[in-house]
């Protein structure tokens, strides 16, 4: 999956914070979810207008944030 196909980045919705597409749930709200220990099925009880690829491709771009953040090299 593609997590391109479920992820957008719009100036006008959530500050241009990237969202589930056809929600205005952000990214970073669903990693704070999974960070503060809510189960991926905790996440679809409490917001039936996602399903579990939404979340899956939040994660995805997650990855792919975290890969282009240039690595530091040691000191």
């Amino acid at each position: 999956m593609d997590y391109r196909d479920r992820i957008l980045i719009d100036p006008n919705i959530p500050f241009g914070k990237p969202i589930v597409r056809g929600t205005r749930i952000t990214v970073g709200a669903v990693h704070s979810y999974l960070a503060g220990g809510m189960s991926e099925d905790d996440i679809l009880k409490d917001f039936p207008q996602l399903c579990r690829d939404d979340i899956r491709a939040c994660l995805g771009f997650a990855a792919e944030r975290e890969r282009r953040v240039a690595s530091v090299p040691a000191s």
